[in-house]
């Protein structure tokens, strides 16, 4: 009699130590991005993976993987469609190959302040029409992080589009990229963001381009010294899960998830902001010379550009120059 209520206590035991660690139970969401681990990018991932640890009492535990460790940005990308991870943020253009619409926010000079920047990404009805095609590629856009402007850092000055001649210069694979760039006289040569400071070292590339926080965290300015802010491209990180991802989360725990990505936006956009002038201090006191060129010599040279676009994308160009014209008008840099 004893041993059966032995048994019985132990059985009930076990089926309480699972129920409990079912209820317990915590589902792990790869996070993957490309930059370094000392970048707001990492800083916003980190505080958007507790933010959702502790709105989701820790259902849900979001783990980082920086500087590539699973996928560049256009395999992040394919791997949210897949499922093979559930979130990542990157810029505009590499959602653009499967979204092409999306190129057309990669149009040089939309915007020449952090705030006009910011009204065009919350408020145009347009880009909102090519954001809400997500789902149907595979993942989905919940919040617009900041990266910021677009500049280069080369091996030689370049004071004028005159000096980018025959130069060969690092970039992303994206179209508009490509025009705008050798419009501006220079070849192309695409690599991942892991292999730009090994390139340029080696003599592969004369330079790359890319946001303030990207070229301070990679530290690009020691192997391209010269950083010329020419921001030719407003920059944000449109930050996105899985469709696959989403479809398997309750109500409560996707406005969790938004709620999350949103909040951490916020914060990184004042980040960036504020960080520019600290890390271009800093990269100067470290031997980089840093250059504000006049700018409009390379808006004259980027207009093929806007011609290229035109001819592919029709009246979407217009559509978004006229936004971006009004957003410039409305807020006039102070």
């Amino acid at each position: 009699m004893k041993r059966r209520l032995f048994v019985t206590h132990a059985a009930c035991a076990v089926a309480l130590a699972l129920a409990t660690s079912s209820a317990f139970a915590q589902t792990v969401l790869k996070f993957s991005h490309t930059d370094q681990p000392g970048a707001a990018r990492q800083k916003a991932a980190e505080m958007f993976a507790q933010k959702v640890e502790q709105s989701t009492q820790g259902r849900y535990k979001v783990q980082v993987f920086p500087a590539g460790q699973l996928a560049t940005d256009p395999k992040a990308v394919e791997q949210l469609q897949l499922g093979g991870i559930d979130l990542t943020v990157t810029g505009t253009g590499t959602y653009a190959t499967h979204i092409p619409t999306l190129n057309l926010m990669l149009m040089p000079y939309l915007v020449d302040t952090y705030d006009q920047g910011w009204r065009l990404y919350d408020n145009s009805a347009w880009l909102k029409k090519q954001f809400d095609q997500g789902p149907s590629k595979g993942f989905r856009i919940l919040a617009v992080w900041e990266a910021g402007f677009r500049s280069m850092t080369t091996k030689g000055p370049l004071n004028s589009p005159e000096d980018a001649k025959g130069k060969k210069l690092r970039t992303y694979p994206n179209e508009m990229q490509r025009w705008l760039l050798e419009a501006m006289g220079f070849s192309i040569q695409i690599l991942p963001m892991t292999e730009v400071y090994l390139a340029i070292q080696q003599n592969v590339v004369w330079g790359q381009e890319n946001p303030i926080d990207t070229i301070y965290a990679n530290k690009l300015y020691e192997v391209a010294p010269n950083v010329t802010l020419t921001q030719h491209v407003y920059s944000p990180i449109p930050f996105a899960i899985s469709e696959k991802t989403w479809q398997k989360l309750s109500p409560a725990d996707r406005e969790a998830v938004a709620k999350a990505a949103r909040e951490t936006a916020d914060w990184i956009r004042k980040e960036i902001r504020a960080n520019d002038d600290r890390q271009l201090a800093d990269m100067t006191a470290k031997g980089a010379k840093v250059a504000r060129p006049a700018l409009e010599p390379f808006r004259k040279s980027v207009e093929p550009a806007y011609v290229k676009a035109k001819e592919k994308y029709g009246a979407d160009v217009d559509t978004v120059l006229a936004e971006a014209a009004s957003i410039r008008k409305a807020l006039p840099p102070k």
